[in-house]
């Protein structure tokens, strides 16, 4: 029986062709689409899952949920005193290890090169987390001065991973440190939170002796404490007892006489190393992380594509059911039982899909790949084993042959035979209003319409954050990195006053806050009448900074170099006599309108000539400082992030970027300024990025999401036209006498055309009654997530539901043109 089953299964799809192509194309399309997303979903969820003893490593993080100003704020990084606290007041914790990420210079051959991703470890980072090593041993940082590289980072240091021994020498706060390397890391997969290319042990104690602040700060989050829990430790039971732990550790601070205390305003958590990428913690990591709606989101589109590729099976099943409406007939009038008919049909279904999955896994093989490639990610393509997809693929085709087989095989074993088989009864009409199809339709192009308008606006927001507005020039500007290094205290001054001589450079500021840059500090000002301070953000820049970044003054005026007031330099490191002399004189700030607004000043001037106060911490007191300007609000960072208030200190040396502003032609501007860097600094490397291209890595992640949707918004449509191209030849031919008569009557070509794209029209205006109020409340929230945002105009929806309306009667429109002009003689000959 189940041999005559396969037999009829696979000559029906022989003699449609049109129908069999149709549906294991779309089909496979789906499913292919599915078993890509479920590739890129185990890929998010498995990161660092292969770190041995992950189960009791975890990442201690601090949060600011709810701060007395300024928005929330969720870090990975914490400050340096926390881990001490935690190893005296935790017995439950095994060990910990505190870690400094950086870019610190490397000296090989009397020359010097910029490294990245070297990790500077207060502790044995081996012992808390179980890295694999391919050389040495699990001892190898167990005093300061040692080292170990990963198996790339050696080879390109050495040119050979067998290093083990060797020394290699960097210059870190100004000296130059050798360390001993004693292992070689495995190079670690692309799927963990983790970005290391090195790891180097100091003692802390003396690596800051000169910033002894950063020790005792629990304010400072510069850095990441991971820690070990003894097996069995809950960590959930250790969360709730931190509150009582920060209470116990805080020292309270008078702040204008009002009592103030870190951790009232902060919160810390254990999080497991398994759960740091898709945390809630995504500020201040070591690499970019994701969020669990991104992968939701990904997953429900995947799903919906498959869903339309199923629609199309189940519509073009009860479309051609006249065709089989006979056969139906004559299988019951032999015998055939309801239940014979119904396995029949499902098994026809499953063979489909069967077939479907088959194409579907050579097109995941093919795509897998680039795929990988445009996600920047470490996917794989593999049929066993915890993560094959020789199991999902067999749940694919039954899912899908049961889903896509089961309404069609009721329908079809329905049929009684006196009806069907009555004399003069034609073949194509058959019960059935048609009515699911068309609902089925709709909600095919519903989906197609939804994901190209959010394909538009997630095209536009990008295009609309590159292009607003931010506030200062941001053309023409080549921003230089590593001002802050040591090697220049004292010397940013006069390298400035060099680069101003080269030829098209317009003007040089230093700053703490550039383009895009990652740096982030914050300060309370106390103003009088309130009982709260104000948080501020504060960031010194030099006189030049304005011109070169193209800052507009709209109240009072810029820095000046000739004021006294207006600088507040000092030495380096800072000695207390000095930071007491700054506190006792006071200063000139200058800040920006949002930030004369939390002041309270209704407009720019009111604040030109108030004085507040500076916290400069427990030891110092308060500093009195004067607003002498007023500048336009500037958007630094991300149009994701909030705007900051700023609050700009005058200063000639400690900045960290140099910012220049010039006219003519970039490479010439920047080969002139890399000449006159290397002149100038010999044990410092050169780097530096155009303004433009730091913007272009800023929206990268809203581009790559754009074309993300667009891909998926292409598939979408190419399955519902095919299902409507489909529908579109079956209906023609039940309607063929029809359409002989109507000829016959008068009815030209064109009147014939018109009649069958407008039934085939209809859905598609339906279609985007639904699609649209759907991608207006999903694309709304998504635009809430950016502090500036575009405006959520009629034009996308329009767009879409136009650009769907074309496809769709550019489908059916040569087909029904065909039909259209055949001779009425041949449809009507046999009545």
């Amino acid at each position: 029986m189940w041999r005559n089953y396969v037999t009829v299964a696979i000559n029906a799809l022989a003699k449609n062709r049109v129908y069999s192509v149709i549906n294991l194309l779309g089909l496979a399309i789906g499913m292919a689409a599915c078993l890509l997303i479920l590739a890129f979903i185990r890929y998010e969820t498995s990161f660092d899952r292969w770190l041995p003893d992950a189960e009791n490593t975890y990442q201690f993080q601090t949060y600011f949920p709810n701060p007395r100003d300024g928005p929330p704020a969720f870090l990975q990084m914490a400050s340096y005193v926390a881990e001490e606290r935690l190893k005296k007041d935790f017995p439950q914790v095994e060990s910990t290890v505190y870690v400094l990420s950086g870019s610190p210079t490397i000296v090989k051959d009397g020359k010097v090169a910029t490294t990245e991703d070297y990790l500077i470890a207060d502790g044995d980072l081996l012992s808390v987390i179980n890295l694999p090593l391919l050389r040495g041993s699990k001892t190898a940082l167990n005093a300061p001065d040692n080292a170990v590289l990963t198996h790339s980072e050696a080879i390109r240091q050495f040119g050979t991973d067998d290093v083990v021994g060797r020394t290699i020498s960097l210059i870190q706060k100004g000296k130059t440190y050798d360390y001993r390397i004693n292992a070689v890391l495995a190079d670690l997969p692309k799927d963990s939170h983790l970005k290391i290319n090195g790891v180097f042990r100091r003692d802390f104690t003396s690596y800051f002796a000169q910033e002894p602040e950063f020790l005792t700060c629990w304010g400072c989050q510069s850095g990441w404490i991971y820690a070990k829990l003894k097996p069995g430790t809950d960590p959930d039971t250790l969360n709730a007892q931190l509150p009582a732990w920060e209470k116990r550790n805080i020292p309270d601070e008078n702040f204008g006489g009002t009592r103030y205390n870190t951790g009232d305003d902060a919160d810390w958590k254990f999080v497991n190393v398994r759960d740091v990428h898709l945390g809630k913690a995504q500020a201040a990591t070591m690499s970019p992380g994701n969020d669990r709606g991104t992968i939701a989101t990904f997953a429900i589109i995947a799903l919906l594509i498959l869903s339309m590729a199923v629609v199309n099976f189940t519509n073009l099943a009860t479309a051609r059911a006249g065709k089989r409406a006979r056969e139906v007939a004559l299988r019951k009038v032999l015998g055939a039982t309801r239940k014979q008919l119904i396995a029949q049909f499902v098994g026809e279904s499953l063979l489909v899909a069967l077939i479907a999955v088959v194409i579907a896994l050579a097109l995941s093989e093919l795509l897998i790949r680039p795929f990988a490639a445009f996600l920047d990610a470490d996917l794989t393509f593999d049929y066993v084993g915890s993560g094959g997809m020789l199991l999902p693929a067999i749940a694919l085709v039954i899912i899908v042959g049961l889903l896509g087989g089961l309404y069609p095989a009721f329908f079809l074993s329905r049929f009684q035979p006196a009806s069907v088989l009555k004399a003069n009864k034609s073949s194509a009409e058959t019960p059935g209003s048609g009515r699911l199809r068309s609902v089925l339709v709709v909600g095919q192009f519903a989906i197609s319409i939804a994901l190209i308008i959010c394909t538009a606006v997630v095209y536009g927001q990008t295009v609309y954050a590159r292009s607003v507005d931010p506030g200062y020039k941001r053309d023409h500007i080549l921003q230089v990195d590593n001002l802050s290094r040591y090697q220049l205290i004292g010397r940013g001054e006069q390298l400035a006053e060099r680069m101003k001589r080269i030829p098209g450079v317009v003007a040089v500021g230093r700053t703490d806050i550039g383009v895009a840059t990652m740096n982030n500090s914050n300060s309370g000002v106390l103003v009088p009448g309130r009982t709260e301070p104000v948080t501020l953000g504060r960031y010194r820049v030099d006189a030049g900074f304005k011109d070169a970044m193209g800052l507009k003054v709209v109240a009072g005026r810029w820095f000046d170099p000739a004021r006294p007031m207006d600088d507040q330099s000092t030495s380096f490191p800072e000695t207390p006599a000095e930071i007491r002399a700054l506190v006792a004189r006071g200063s000139n700030v200058v800040v920006n309108e949002y930030a004369a607004r939390k002041l309270g000043a209704r407009n720019p001037q009111d604040v030109i000539g108030k004085t507040v106060r500076l916290g400069m911490g427990a030891d110092y007191g308060e500093m009195p400082i004067t607003i002498v300007g007023v500048v336009k609000d500037s958007r630094f960072r991300s149009v994701r992030e909030p705007l900051d208030p700023i609050m700009f200190l005058g200063t000639r040396e400690g900045t960290t970027h140099m910012v220049i502003r010039y006219d003519g032609d970039p490479a010439t501007v920047r080969a002139g300024v890399e000449r006159v860097w290397n002149q100038a600094v010999s044990d410092v490397p050169f780097e530096a990025k155009f303004s433009e291209a730091i913007v272009e890595d800023l929206y990268e992640a809203e581009e790559r999401r754009a074309q993300i949707f667009a891909g998926f918004a292409i598939l979408a449509v190419v399955i519902a036209c095919l299902g409507l191209f489909g529908l579109a030849a079956f209906t023609a031919e039940r309607r063929t006498k029809e359409i002989g008569i109507r000829k016959v009557l008068g009815a030209r070509t064109l009147d014939i055309v018109r009649l069958l794209v407008w039934q085939f029209s209809r859905p598609v205006l339906v279609a985007n009654l639904i699609a649209w109020p759907i991608a207006w409340w999903v694309m709304r929230d998504w635009l809430n997530g950016f502090d500036t945002r575009m405006a959520l105009t009629p034009l996308p929806f329009l767009v879409a539901g136009g650009v769907a309306l074309g496809i769709a009667v550019a489908t059916i429109a040569g087909h029904a043109f065909k039909v259209a002009r055949a001779n009425p003689i041949k449809a009507l000959r046999y009545e």
